[in-house]
């Protein structure tokens, strides 16, 4: 699935309940108006968003660490976990969810 032992080993079965992972920043602007976007995705399509603060938070960022591989290294970053791909950055609702239904 998402090919990450660090995430195994850390969460053990989390992956089975959560659909997307978003690490963010509780300052970021970018992150704050991508929440609605978020909330409404998991409203309409069911899916579970698993949330990371990173910028305060250094175990957070080494989970993001382990997803990242250096594609993105900022906020927002959300990773897919049933596709495996990534989004880096704010995008619009169509873009968000074309990602993460996997189409």
């Amino acid at each position: 699935m998402h090919g990450c032992k660090y995430y195994d080993i850390i969460h053990g079965m989390a992956e089975l309940s959560s659909n997307i992972l978003e690490f963010y920043g509780t300052e970021c602007e970018h992150c704050i108006r991508m929440q609605p976007l978020l909330e409404r995705l998991e409203k309409e399509l069911g899916v579970t968003v698993e949330r990371y603060e990173v910028w305060h938070n250094k175990e957070n960022r080494k989970i993001m660490e382990q997803y990242d591989k250096d594609s993105c290294e900022g906020v927002p970053f959300y990773v897919n976990i049933k596709t495996g791909k990534s989004i880096c950055g704010e995008v619009d609702y169509e873009a968000l969810k074309t990602w993460a239904t996997g189409v």
